[in-house]
């Protein structure tokens, strides 16, 4: 089993930037996989980026350009820095690995 902690969710004006960190419980050099999810209201829970054990990352294509998931195997840690945001940015976002241990979500919301 792992633990996720996200953390870096907030208010930010259209154009800001923010990065998420995801903290996990225990080393994260073996996950096949480490994932950003987001969930908006109405609407379910797509993947937005992840990034492989190899170092091979993929984007939701409208956040390709904007968004840079990375991964940090010496602490545990894993990065979403979100550029450009935009008001359809705006979800919870959740940290995973490989689909199965879920963090608990932080708040993202983009509005003027």
């Amino acid at each position: 089993q792992v633990q996720l902690v996200e953390s870096g969710g907030g208010l930010v004006q259209p154009g800001g930037s923010l990065r998420l960190s995801c903290a996990a419980s225990r080393t994260i050099f073996s996950i096949a996989y480490m994932g950003w999810y987001r969930q908006a209201p109405g609407k379910q829970r797509e993947l937005v980026a992840r990034i492989m054990n190899g170092g091979n990352t993929d984007y939701l294509d409208s956040v390709k350009g904007r968004f840079t998931i990375s991964r940090d195997n010496a602490k545990n840690t894993v990065y979403l820095q979100m550029n450009s945001l935009e008001p359809a940015d705006t979800a919870v976002y959740y940290c995973s690995a490989s689909g199965m241990y879920w963090g608990q979500g932080t708040q993202v919301t983009v509005s003027s």
